[in-house]
This record gives structure tokens, C-alpha cells and sequence, in this order.
């Protein structure tokens, strides 16, 4: 049984419609990339999601569950959203980190905000603070920043700041771990590191969708591909077949603008 499963979502934007009947399935443990170029409906698509956007129309299914579906507004209360965004890990392109918190901080935020609202809290708040805190260094371990626990985002690189919005992703255990174009606020020196990150993501079979502009890295980490266009998928298919072999004129025409390394031609 597929974990996620989209069928025809649409989303418009005032007279604009920047998804139209958007459908595919993911399988647990499998890496989607989304492919396409600006303006396309990629980052409006993980925001529907992760329900920072309202889809106008379609349904999206978690491990068999339906749990939006945009003719039926029960599964549309407000009180229900936050319980939903639980199921996707959003790491945005921008890092989005709180600047007065420290890299832990970040990590933690959200972790303690559930764990106050449990039984656990209450009936032994010392104990559950301290879980938290190993948890959030362990996730910080995980991506490398094990020494920067106490570090301000202004005292880390870019690509040390997107380390953290990972490590505070994966500290509420998501079914599925979505990166929005995780490279595009970084220098060219400091893409690799965080896309090695992913690479290691994917061989733990993490379940996630990437939106990327990294052709080569499309090609050889994602199970999948998805190219998008106007607000469609144009074409979707095994990772390579897609990159290296489009079968639609539209995929062939964006992809022509990558060399045969995966990057861009300027």
C-alpha cells in the first residue's frame, strides 16, 4: 500500500490555477523528486501538503487514510490541521530557523509544544524536558552538528543553518520528510554538503519528496521522478528514465537546458 497517495488536487490562486488534477503515489521508503521550471506548482504542491495551503479540490491519503479531501469538510476543521502537518516535515528553502533560538532550541521547539499538550508533561515535566534535550542532540548528531547544539543561527554557515531545519524536521518523526529546493539560498560550496545529507537520507530509505533544481542529483538519489508544468505533470517515471530518456516533448525541452552531468547550462 502506497503511504501517500494524491488524486487529482487543484489549487488556484484567485483567477490563476497553479494545480490542476495533480495524482501520483509514493511508496514508504522511496524518494520522490519534483522537477519542473519556477512557477510550475512545485513549491505550492508541498504546501498544499503540509496544508499551509488549502487545495480548492482532490484528496490526500496518509498510510490508507483519507485525510483531506476537499468535498468533504469535515476533514477540513482548523483543529485537525496541525494533527495533519504532523504526517510531512516541511525544510524550506530559506532555512526559516527562529534567530533568538539556539540550533537545539530550534530543534526542540516543537518537540516540547507537543509534549505539553500529553499526560507525559504533566505527570513528570523534568524528566520528559530531558528526553527531549537527548532527542534533539541526537538529531543534531545525525546531521553532523554535534558541536553546534549551543550556536545561534548567525553563528552557523547556510549550509550548517539547513542542517538544523533538517534535524528539526526529522525530531517529529514525520511519515514523509518534503525539502523545498533545499539548496537554492546556498553557495555553490555549500550545496554538497547538504545534498550528501539527503543522499544519506535516501540510503536509510527515509521517505521523501524533494523539489530540486539539481538535475545530476534527481538522477541518481530519487526512486522517482515528477516533471511539472504550468500546474500539470507532464511526465512521472523511474528516476533515470525520466532525466536521461523524457518521452514528452515539454520534459525533453526543460531537461535540454542540463548538461550531462545534471547541471545547468548558462
Amino acid at each position: 500500500m502506497s503511504i501517500l497517495q494524491v488524486n487529482q488536487l487543484q489549487k488556484s490562486f484567485g483567477a490563476t490555477q497553479v494545480l490542476q488534477d495533480i495524482s501520483f503515489s509514493l511508496e514508504k521508503g522511496q524518494a520522490l523528486a519534483i522537477i519542473g521550471s519556477s512557477g510550475s506548482g512545485k513549491t505550492t504542491l508541498l504546501r498544499c501538503l503540509n496544508f499551509l495551503e488549502i487545495p480548492d479540490g482532490g484528496t490526500i491519503s496518509v498510510n490508507g487514510q483519507c485525510i483531506f479531501d476537499a468535498a468533504d469538510p469535515t476533514t477540513q476543521k482548523e483543529r485537525e490541521v496541525r494533527k495533519k502537518r504532523l504526517h510531512f516535515g516541511l525544510v524550506f528553502q530559506s532555512f526559516n530557523l527562529f534567530p533568538q533560538y539556539t540550533a537545539l532550541e530550534n530543534v526542540t521547539l516543537a518537540m516540547t509544544l507537543l509534549s505539553k499538550e500529553t499526560g507525559a508533561w504533566k505527570a513528570n515535566r523534568k524528566e520528559e524536558q530531558e528526553r527531549i534535550q537527548q532527542e534533539g542532540l541526537q538529531f543534531l548528531a545525525s546531521m553532523g552538528l554535534a558541536n553546534r547544539a549551543g550556536h545561534y543561527p548567525h553563528q552557523l554557515s547556510g549550509g550548517q543553518q539547513q542542517r538544523v531545519a533538517i534535524a528539526r524536521a526529522l525530531a517529529l518523526k514525520p511519515d514523509i520528510l518534503c525539502f523545498d529546493e533545499p539548496t537554492s539560498a546556498l553557495d555553490p560550496e555549500l550545496t554538497g554538503e547538504v545534498l550528501r545529507v539527503i543522499r544519506d537520507l535516501a540510503s536509510r530509505q527515509t521517505t521523501m519528496i524533494i523539489v530540486t533544481h539539481e538535475m545530476a542529483f534527481a538522477r541518481d538519489v530519487a526512486d522517482e521522478v515528477v516533471f511539472m508544468d504550468g500546474g500539470v505533470i507532464v511526465e512521472q517515471g523511474p528516476a533515470r528514465q525520466v532525466i536521461e530518456s523524457p518521452t514528452h516533448e515539454r520534459t525533453r525541452r526543460f531537461l535540454s537546458r542540463y548538461g550531462a552531468d545534471g547541471e545547468e547550462v548558462t
